[in-house]
Order: structure tokens, then C-alpha cells, then sequence
């Protein structure tokens, strides 16, 4: 797959400030009235906001795009942080930094009976990781948080594949089950649930990259 050259830098910089600005206040009436409370936003700038249809690969984010994607999530973190704390009431909010799929990144909050919603939802490796701040510019907010290391990984379980009834064809169904059962042979940790969900028994976790949760202790 070949990797799709970005263009008009200008214009995305125009889209990444639209979509901070579009982004720096939280649903609170939706939180507290129709009981969404769960909220997030991602990097919302095509073309790292969409699926390729070109076939191509989109590489991630450089140089000074990075850096106002960057400052547009520690702006919208710290704006629902000042929101958040009017509501008088316990809550999650996170910054989830994902390297190298920089555009994963995302902000996150959560509050009510899913403030643990995702406390286990990335695996943390004995192994830590310190976040090298110096790589994202002296201004970019990151040292007024607290960063904890966790695996950036792809996940799949023990009926990703399906049954053949699910398929549009015969054929369709067993090249899926080839491609799943060769990517089983690539390095992966492999996680045996206590309790089955239906019939899922096991997960597969295939590392991509790393991650850092951020928040303002």
C-alpha cells in the first residue's frame, strides 16, 4: 500500500482550528438530562479523520499540524476540566495520547457510574515507559499533566471470524478465516476470560504502538 502524500497545509490548519473551537465546550445539559455520561472527542480533521478509499496509507501528523493538534486536545482538556468541576460531582477526564498513531489521540471523559469505565480498558506492561515531552515544543502543555504508560494494541476475540451464514459468500467467509488465523501467528498476547461474554471466551491483543493517559493530578 502506498502512502498518500498530504497536501494544503494551510487549509488544514484552518480545519484544525475549527474543530478545536468547535470542540472547547462539553454537552453538560446532555450529561446531566438525557444521561450520556460518557463523552469524547477525537482529532476530527480529514483527511486522519476518515477511512482511506484510495487504498493508501495516510501518514500521521508532523511537524507544526502536530503541534496545533496537539494544543487544540490540552485546550479542549482543560476547558471540560473547568466545566466538569461545576457539576460538584466525581468524574473522568483524560487526555488519551496514542505514538505513533498520533491522530488516535483523543480526549475522554466520564462521569456518574461509568467513571471506571475505562479504567481497564489498556493493558499497562510491567515495563514503564517515561513520556519524552521534549519532542512535542516547549509550549504545548504537556508537563502540567501526569502521564501513565499503557499499550496502544488492536484487539480481536475467538469469534471475530463468525459463522459462514454471516457472509455474503462462501469464499468471502474463508478468506477471512484465513487472514485471521495468519495474523494469530504474529506476536500477541492472548487473554482467557473468567467469565464468557456469549461465546467469546479469549481475546488477541496485538501491539501497534504505545500510549499515555494524561490528567491534571
Amino acid at each position: 500500500m502506498r502512502t498518500r502524500k498530504i497536501r494544503g497545509h494551510r487549509r488544514r490548519h484552518k480545519q484544525i482550528d475549527n474543530w478545536r473551537l468547535d470542540n472547547l465546550s462539553i454537552d453538560l445539559r446532555g450529561i446531566l438530562i438525557n444521561g450520556s455520561d460518557r463523552h469524547y472527542v477525537k482529532i476530527g480533521v480529514h483527511p486522519w479523520s476518515g477511512i482511506s478509499i484510495t487504498n493508501s496509507a495516510i501518514p500521521e501528523p508532523t511537524g507544526k499540524t502536530k503541534r496545533k493538534m496537539l494544543t487544540g486536545l490540552v485546550d479542549i482538556y482543560n476547558n471540560w476540566k473547568e466545566q466538569l468541576n461545576k457539576l460538584g460531582q466525581p468524574f473522568y477526564l483524560k487526555i488519551w495520547l496514542f505514538e505513533p498513531r498520533f491522530s488516535q489521540s483523543q480526549v475522554v471523559c466520564a462521569i456518574g457510574d461509568n467513571i471506571d469505565f475505562y479504567k481497564n480498558t489498556f493493558f499497562k506492561p510491567d515495563n514503564y515507559k517515561e513520556l519524552t515531552l521534549d519532542k512535542y515544543g516547549p509550549s504545548s502543555g504537556l508537563d502540567k499533566l501526569t502521564w501513565d504508560y499503557r499499550l496502544d494494541e488492536d484487539q480481536y476475540d475467538n469469534c471475530t471470524v463468525g459463522e459462514p451464514g454471516q457472509y455474503a459468500s462462501r469464499q468471502d467467509y474463508e478468506e477471512t478465516e484465513k487472514w485471521f488465523k495468519r495474523i494469530l501467528k504474529k506476536s500477541h498476547r492472548t487473554t482467557k476470560l473468567k467469565e464468557p461474554i456469549g461465546d467469546i471466551v479469549e481475546y488477541y491483543s496485538f501491539r501497534r504502538g504505545d500510549l499515555w493517559l494524561g490528567e491534571e493530578k
